[in-house]
């Protein structure tokens, strides 16, 4: 019988398992899929010489995280790749607003819209640097992150005190009037906010913009080396080195509860899994409160809750393996790793406007992954492994496209909507359809079926609304790891802090569970996180 059960083999769940393994736990990792990682997979499904990402790609989030960065993955075969520029907005006239990892690089670029400009990043940079240890720190601890918020609120009193919280609480479209002249800085922001589901008029879409923008800055959107899926497979041999156990192709359909505590699994063929101390599940919340537990063992309070608990948009991703290099007709373009396609800001806001309109958008705002410029091994020399996605409603009204898509994505509907993205990427990249060796379509039903967590392909485990945000997350009075159900932990993106392949709520989750059993848990979890690892290595805290 093992001490834990980790329902979910995506980064958090195995996160989380590997922290229990440091503490001397013995840990049994069930997945659903028939390989690890959630939307952290690559694949050779286009075709066999290129390698594309089957989900995520791009990882600041995961290069700024102290969760990973304390397991040392790099011991475990991880390497990070990064492209020549971190992400480029090109505009139709030809301008583009190209981030750098190379401040002099970024700012010269902006300077390009508007004198000054690059003189307005430098401040916005220099407030990112005060504060980025303690809000880093604030970001992936559990909610109420009381140390680090303490030092972050000094430092946010040293750094503007109100007049910065209030910038930070501005929608990106207005925060980027203040802070610039032009539209680089502005489209750099606004194009950032929009990796959540954070419309240019949504309140906080400026500060989120702000930190995306400011994670690219200093630790560019890397990539691993070789595939998403290297990611995975390091902490997949990180936590088999430990004892963990992982078992792949095993749905669990019910958490077994015996009076108000968690004590193991019911899986679909009918077996059973015992946890002596805990159960956490790395699965979305509706999935958990919704299936996993039965009603009778959640508040009522709770289930009247979960019937507001938003999503964010779906989403419709196209893979390509392309016989050349992108021909952009921005230059600084063909340089990044991540591009954004919207002919700016109003084209932003209209896109927006007709997802919440429940319209699929006529000119999608795409966010386009070069993976090949990012990481040479992913495809054959002078080819280039693409990607691009957008977001659509999970319920469609109309096709604001003219071209009767109902949101069914059948065959055909799949096919027009690849066209439709493909037309999008031409507007800046003409000749690009021409260089189409092969391609393939993951529409919301196809993103769901190969990650159960990602409702019609939703990335963030629900919205980044700030509604649904911090003691909101996942619903109002929460904000942390532990549930209603004695020894049973969320340990999702549904948990604060939210989604991008981080860790932290999954290392939310194992800490929670060890502080539920500390002896000899927490002891062993305090010894794996301040001595060394088994390789010898210094863990960090």
């Amino acid at each position: 019988m093992p001490d834990a059960v980790v329902i979910g083999a995506g980064p958090n769940g195995l996160v989380a398992a590997n922290l229990l393994a440091d503490a001397g736990w013995s840990v049994d990792v069930v997945e659903e899929q028939p390989e690890p990682g959630g939307a952290v997979r690559h694949d050779r499904g286009v075709d066999p010489r290129f390698v594309n990402d089957l989900f995520s790609s791009f990882y600041p989030l995961a290069a700024a995280s102290p969760v990973l960065s304390g397991l040392r993955l790099q011991d475990h075969g991880l390497r990070w790749s990064h492209a020549p520029r971190v992400l480029a907005h090109p505009l139709s006239d030809g301008r583009c607003a190209v981030l750098d990892r190379r401040i002099d690089a970024t700012a010269a670029s902006l300077d390009t819209f508007h004198d000054g400009d690059g003189a307005a990043w430098r401040r916005l940079h220099e407030i990112w640097e005060g504060l980025r240890p303690d809000l880093l720190d604030a970001l992936f601890t559990p909610f109420p992150p009381l140390r680090a918020g303490t030092r972050l609120a000094v430092r946010l009193r040293a750094a503007g005190g109100l007049r910065l919280a209030r910038t930070l609480l501005l929608p990106v479209r207005r925060m980027g009037a203040e802070e610039f002249g032009g539209d680089g800085g502005r489209l750099l922001l606004a194009g950032n906010a929009l990796h959540a589901d954070l419309a240019p008029e949504a309140a906080g879409s400026g500060g989120f913009g702000w930190l995306m923008s400011m994670l690219g800055q200093t630790y560019g959107f890397p990539v691993p080396a070789g595939g998403a899926g290297a990611l995975t497979d390091a902490l997949v041999r990180r936590l088999r080195s430990r004892g963990g156990t992982l078992r792949c192709g095993l749905r669990v359909d019910r958490v077994v509860v015996r009076d108000g505590r968690a004590v193991g699994v019911r899986t679909a063929d009918g077996g059973t899994l015992t946890a002596r101390r805990a159960v956490l599940a790395d699965v979305s919340v509706p999935a958990l409160y919704g299936e996993l537990v039965e009603r009778e063992h959640l508040p009522a309070q709770l289930l009247a809750d979960l019937e507001r608990f938003e999503w964010d948009f779906a989403t419709f991703k196209v893979d390509w393996a392309l016989d050349g290099p992108v021909p952009w007709r921005a230059e600084p373009a063909a340089r990044a790793g991540t591009v954004h396609l919207a002919d700016g800001l109003d084209e932003l806001t209209r896109f927006a406007a007709q997802i919440a309109m429940r319209q699929i958008p006529d000119r999608p705002f795409c966010l386009f992954g070069q993976m090949t410029t990012a990481d040479p091994a992913r495809s054959p020399h002078g080819t280039e492994s693409a990607w691009a996605y957008t977001h659509v409603p999970h319920e469609v009204v109309s096709d604001a496209g003219d071209e009767d898509l109902t949101g069914a994505w059948d065959p055909k509907e799949q096919e027009i909507m690849a066209d439709r993205v493909e037309r999008q990427v031409e507007r800046f990249a003409p000749g690009f359809r021409a260089l189409i060796r092969a391609r393939r379509v993951l529409a919301p039903p196809t993103l769901q079926a190969l990650d159960g967590n990602l409702r019609d392909g939703a990335i963030n485990g629900g919205t980044a609304g700030i509604h649904q945000q911090l003691v909101f997350r996942p619903l109002p009075g929460t904000g942390r790891p532990e549930t209603p159900v004695r020894g049973l932990f969320l340990a999702s993106a549904g948990a604060h802090p939210g989604g991008g392949v981080h860790g932290a709520p999954g290392a939310n989750a194992a800490r929670a569970a060890l502080r539920r059993n500390r002896a000899p848990g927490l002891a062993g979890l305090q010894r794996a996180l301040t001595h060394r690892d088994r390789a010898g290595h210094a863990q960090p805290t």
